[in-house]
């Protein structure tokens, strides 16, 4: 074990008296005070399915650590159930909770001066505020996911949580009785882990295990089989090899391997918000990555993998595929991933991919052959134009125009948006604005599924566009573009949007447009108001004070 380690313990007093006195007490014994200790920042919860698994993983965990020889202490942090705060007050809470997580996970390992971190996190921002965490400190850190969820069934369907909120829009419309509504809402989510489809907690999940910073085949396991259990025993003993060789983040979670993450998103048709969490993570890594490096990727990168929201599959079909290392020996072998990249096992990525055969396997559809991709290019596409001179995302994977242009029909907020839909007031070719719902303005960039949803569930997925300075669920699709920064609050082009004026949204040219005049505009610019902020006390108003544009990830510590 090097000696920087066990000198800073000395340093900072863990061999006096009365420190040792403490760690007596929660079960040190004379040779536990050479080993390291390591961190077991543990998101276990009975708030949300995804995380009401975690408990016996960091159990897993703790054991792995103490037979390797390390001293595992454990911790809580927290979550925010993105499900169920969805289409609520609460869901300004879920970005925030991001940031939370990583607060709390530095605080914890640095004011105890751990030598070690494993963090076990399941719904949405438990992945991307670990990360960030494990970069600020840059000790020696692993990732484990917390599984994901079986899929649900209903005459012989699978369902996941989003046929939940798309089973509301379909009643709405009159085109499924109160029956079928309850019978899709009672058998979804059949018990623990997180959402199924290929939406945030299962992206973030696999972009970890693609970046090196958790263990390879890890990110597609159900949070019930015992191959979840058995792994995260594994990564305990992993993390305090890794203590012992100084194997840290930022060795790791470079330039080179922030774009492996990225191409893997892209294969895989993974969530919007991995643009948003992968910049946050770069910042926090001091790595040079912006928003425009994603479009540079789309425009390589194919979406391989038949997955939900948009396709027919989940997580847990596409691991039994061959999982994220079947698409990661894809890319590799058409030159597409960096092989040279570290991972936190000391081997390369392209050492941990060498028994991988460079084909998926031929006896399924879930992991398409590279000739024949869903799509010829990935499907986050970064548009510009002047209603987003900083940048917006969008998600193209369901949609069968890459273009269109049509009346703006604008909302203040999500939910007066959502009621439109719901009494059948949006009509094809409509393009929705929903503004004041950015990192400043909401605050928190809520996601969008409940209207996008409804979208869907209304027959109009592909009819009608909608646009947000908020954000989307994984678990959204369609003609949808979020993240339109600058944001409404500030002053950005999304906040003089008037009712009935043309917006195009195009997808290939990648492009935004507001058919208003530039004098026009600057006529309504002189007139704008900015509002009150929504919250003066707080966690909220400290978010809103604090956080940066969405273009540069929302971060709340720029210099």
């Amino acid at each position: 074990m090097p000696e920087n380690w066990r000198s800073q313990k000395i340093t900072q007093g863990l061999q006096r008296s009365p420190n040792r006195a403490l760690l007596r007490a929660v079960g040190f014994q004379d040779a536990d005070f050479t080993k390291p200790i390591v961190g077991v920042a543990s998101a276990h919860s009975t708030i949300t399915p995804c995380n009401m698994g975690i408990a016996p993983l960091a159990t897993e965990a703790e054991a792995g650590i103490r037979a390797a020889g390390g001293m595992p202490q454990l911790f809580g942090t927290i979550t925010v159930s993105d499900g169920i705060s969805m289409g609520t007050e609460g869901m300004k809470y879920s970005l925030v909770s991001r940031d939370v997580i990583a607060d709390s996970i530095e605080t914890a390992c640095n004011a105890q001066s751990m030598d070690g971190v494993l963090a076990i996190g399941g719904c949405d921002k438990n992945m991307p505020g670990a990360m960030i965490a494990m970069a600020r400190m840059n000790i020696p850190a692993i990732f484990v996911y917390g599984g994901t969820i079986k899929p649900g069934h209903l005459n012989g369907q699978d369902l996941t949580l989003v046929s939940s909120f798309e089973a509301v829009g379909q009643y709405s419309a009159g085109r499924m009785d109160e029956a079928m509504l309850y019978a899709v809402e009672r058998n979804a989510c059949p018990g623990a882990g997180s959402c199924g489809g290929m939406y945030t907690a299962n992206t973030m999940a696999a972009a970890f295990e693609a970046m090196g910073m958790s263990l390879m085949d890890s990110s597609t396991m159900s949070t019930i089989d015992p191959e979840k259990a058995e792994n995260t025993t594994l990564a305990g003993k992993v993390l305090v090899e890794a203590i012992r060789k100084q194997i840290l983040p930022r060795d790791i979670i470079t330039r080179k391997s922030i774009e492996n993450a990225v191409a893997v998103v892209m294969a895989v048709g993974g969530s919007t918000n991995a643009v948003l969490h992968f910049l946050a993570i770069a910042h926090a890594a001091e790595v040079p990555f912006t928003i425009d490096d994603f479009e540079v990727i789309r425009e390589r990168v194919p979406v391989l993998c038949d997955l939900k929201p948009s396709g027919r599959y989940v997580a847990t079909d596409l691991h039994a595929a061959g999982g994220i290392p079947q698409v990661m020996k894809m890319l590799l072998a058409q030159g597409l991933l960096h092989g040279d990249c570290l991972t936190i096992t000391g081997d390369t990525i392209a050492e941990r991919l060498k028994d991988i055969p460079e084909a998926p396997p031929v006896n399924q559809d879930i992991i398409r052959p590279w000739e024949n991709p869903i799509y010829a290019q990935g499907h986050l596409a970064i548009l510009k134009g002047n209603l987003a001179i900083e940048g917006a995302v969008a998600k193209l994977t369901g949609v069968k125009q890459s273009s269109m242009t049509g009346p703006a029909r604008v909302f203040d907020s999500e939910e007066d948006c959502l009621d439109a839909i719901l009494a059948g007031r949006i009509n094809a070719g409509d393009v929705i604005v929903i503004r004041y719902e950015g990192p400043k303005g909401g605050p928190g960039m809520r996601e969008m599924l409940a209207p996008t949803s409804a979208i869907i569930g209304a027959g109009l997925g592909d009819a009608v566009g909608l646009i947000t300075d908020g954000r989307f669920s994984g678990g959204t699709y369609g003609m949808v573009v979020g993240h339109v920064a600058p944001e409404a609050f500030v002053g950005g082009t999304i906040a003089l949007v008037q009712e009935g004026d043309q917006i195009t949204i195009d997808a290939l040219a990648r492009s935004l447009h507001l058919h208003v005049s530039e004098a026009e505009l600057e006529q309504r610019r002189a007139t704008w108001q900015p509002p009150l902020p929504r919250y003066t006390r707080g966690v909220l108003a400290k978010y809103a004070k604090l956080v940066s544009t969405s273009s540069l990830g929302a971060v709340t510590d720029l210099d």
